[in-house]
């Protein structure tokens, strides 16, 4: 089943496949690592990943690149305020992405070029625009591209701009998402307010540094060419960045630049836009503090299909908690359980088929997660129901076992190492003099090891077999103070942390 994916560039859902090479050729907007990354940065990652998982399920190998801005106004401006070199400054920040990927299980693409480490790409690129009169050099030596010749200029972002006035130019990384004005290529080396001069390299441009848009351009084509599959980025890059980027490289080429464009939409937290001014910032770190999953942070940022405004909420949060472990329990159930080889249930089976098949054609239809979602907990409640009923037989239970491996392979939540990255957060939290930002309770549950609340749990079993229930349930409240839920079944007690 071919996946159709909603394309910004034609306003309709199109075929998403490869054209002129055995692999599709994806490029996706990555870090600027000027600070830590906050939940909508992830939100818009994580669906990108998403895509990533879903394209090669459906057996399309992929070629992925993901640039990281390493340089711009805002990275210039906080170095040095940190009194640090800009490139000690941006690791710190770029080694904290790549750990948050990692605790949200977001693969790593193929490719991680850092803008630094492109400058004679962006260099050439600018000297082709300036050959065919699409850049010009201003009175201070920066470098400008030429918006009024370029007669396709808008049209991603379907935006009027016939009142442009021809020269009008704008040099800042930040600016209006309004603005139309000859955007900065190639910014001339200036000296910053301290009166020293700002990062800069020496070039056939003359000394400077890159602007914001050529790199995104200078690096997608040197290592996809000049035309490729996929643009994915989100929705606030758009406008100016995304259609500056096509104007920059389809001026310089010729041809198109990328086929299809996909736009995560931005989120709200708790009904309003996302701000510090507001409250509601919020950082990986922030929310693994306060003793929140990291899966159930990522299972919640993909639960609503990506160009739908997803409202992050705290009860959505608990929501997404509550939906991991049932899923978790169901998967061990299912995968340990004894269920007998002889014998067969048809109508089960039917099921179990039509939900996998509707897992696969949700998110073939524009990757709409939340009715793939939908399938696999159909599946899930009907597999529950015959378990419990002596009704499910091998053949079953290992089809519904292949249709947990399939969503696995796309929504990764299954593996329960959620305890391991929550103490990684307050391990960073205590180097960083951030410890007092951790929910107590998280801190006095993860002191407890694995083997300390089994140990626990066989003193509690010991104290009810003997008729002690007072020390019976001080050992439930202790151990729930500290942030572990016990769970007594017929084969014994099972227990999580909060």
């Amino acid at each position: 089943m071919p996946l159709e994916l909603f394309n910004t560039l034609s306003g309709k859902l199109e075929t998403l496949s490869p054209i002129g090479a055995p692999e599709l050729r994806m490029y996706a907007c990555g870090p600027t690592v000027y600070d830590y990354g906050h939940i909508g940065n992830f939100r818009t990652f994580l669906h990108v990943d998403v895509l990533r998982r879903f394209v090669k399920q459906l057996g399309m190998p992929v070629n992925h690149v993901m640039n990281i801005t390493d340089v711009d106004d805002k990275i210039i401006r906080n170095a040095a305020a940190a009194q640090k070199p800009m490139a000690e400054y941006t690791r710190k920040f770029e080694d904290a992405f790549f750990e948050d990927l990692d605790s949200l299980g977001v693969q790593r693409p193929e490719h991680l070029p850092r803008a630094t480490e492109h400058i004679p790409e962006m260099v050439s690129l600018i000297e082709r625009l300036a050959a065919k009169d699409f850049a010009y050099q201003a009175e201070d030596g920066s470098w400008y591209f030429r918006i009024a010749k370029d007669t396709d200029y808008g049209k991603l972002a379907k935006k009027d701009l016939e009142s442009i006035e021809d020269g009008a130019r704008v040099d800042l990384d930040e600016y209006d998402k309004d603005a139309a004005r000859d955007f900065a290529l190639w910014k001339a080396v200036k000296a910053a307010p301290d009166g020293t001069l700002e990062p800069a390299w020496e070039t056939a441009l003359g000394s400077g540094r890159p602007g914001w848009h050529i790199e995104c351009s200078a690096m997608a084509t040197s290592l996809l060419g000049d035309s490729f599959d996929l643009h994915a980025g989100g929705e606030d890059l758009m406008f100016p960045h995304h259609e500056n980027e096509i104007a920059q490289s389809e001026s310089a080429s010729g041809t198109t630049f990328a086929r299809h464009w996909m736009h995560v939409r931005f989120l709200l937290v708790e009904g309003r836009k996302m701000s510090k001014s507001e409250g509601n910032f919020y950082t990986l770190r922030d929310l693994l503090l306060k003793g929140y999953r990291a899966s159930a942070i990522r299972l919640l940022l993909i639960s609503v299909p990506y160009r739908h405004q997803l409202n992050f909420t705290f009860d959505g949060l608990t929501q997404s908690t509550n939906a991991i472990e049932r899923l978790r329990t169901f998967y061990q159930r299912i995968l340990k359980g004894t269920w007998p080889a002889e014998g067969a249930n048809p109508s089960l089976a039917e099921q179990i088929a039509k939900s996998s098949a509707a897992y696969t054609a949700a998110l073939s239809n524009d990757l709409n997660t939340a009715d793939a979602l939908s399938a696999i907990f159909d599946m899930v409640r009907a597999v529950n129901s015959a378990a419990d009923s002596n009704a499910l037989y091998r053949a079953e239970a290992d089809a519904a076992l292949d249709v947990l491996r399939l969503f696995e392979a796309v929504f990764a939540v299954l593996e329960d190492n959620d305890a391991d990255l929550t103490r990684a957060a307050l391990a960073w939290a205590e180097k960083e003099g951030r410890l007092d930002q951790a929910d107590p309770t998280l801190i006095a549950a993860l002191s407890l090891s694995d083997a300390a609340i089994e140990a626990l749990i066989a003193d509690r079993a010991l104290a009810k077999k003997q008729r002690n229930f007072a020390k019976s349930d001080a050992i439930r409240n202790d151990l729930l103070t500290k942030g572990i839920l016990l769970k007594d079944g017929p084969t014994g007690t099972e227990w999580s942390r909060k």
